[in-house]
């Protein structure tokens, strides 16, 4: 079941008439399924590439190679060339890449702990770039990171212009 966050940024999309794509990484395709399960989430979601791999990143989303090996791939600047690969896939209002680390094993270091993620959202007339660490197992931070990077969309849906 979706939580609140969810179901209020499907409903100000479904209102906006604003359709939405995401690349996912740590989430892997979870955001478009928690979205999925929201009524009339047909009309604004339009799917997901789920990159949990590097080639993925830079196979399907045209990541460069070198960005992935300079910042790692999970870190800002792969998040969002994640998102910008996606407009060259598939016509959308909004873009959404999220990457992170929910668990051991990726790129992890003392100043990116397990629970970081990076959310870059491109919208027609602004991008939005977050980063943040949740605390819980990894399941829990990928609910948050869900929850977060729906809050975010909802926040700034608002301020787009002309559409």
């Amino acid at each position: 079941m979706p939580s609140k966050i969810v179901e209020e940024c499907v409903d100000r999309l479904v209102n906006s008439g604003l359709q939405i794509v995401f690349a996912e990484s740590v989430t892997a395709g979870r955001i478009a399924s928690e979205f999925s399960l929201v009524m009339e989430s047909g009309s604004i979601l339009l799917g997901s590439v789920v990159s949990y791999d590097p080639r993925v990143k830079s196979q399907i989303l045209k990541v460069p190679q070198q960005l992935l090996e300079k910042h790692t791939p999970e870190s800002a600047e792969v998040t969002r060339a994640m998102a910008n690969g996606l407009r060259d896939l598939i016509e959308s209002d909004i873009y959404v890449a999220v990457t992170g680390l929910a668990s051991p094993g990726g790129s992890e270091t003392p100043e990116k702990p397990i629970g970081t993620a990076f959310i870059h959202i491109v919208m027609p007339d602004q991008e939005v770039a977050h980063r943040e660490v949740f605390d819980g197992e990894p399941e829990e931070v990928v609910l948050k990171i869900i929850d977060k990077t729906s809050q975010l969309i909802t926040q700034h849906i608002p301020t787009l212009k002309n559409l």
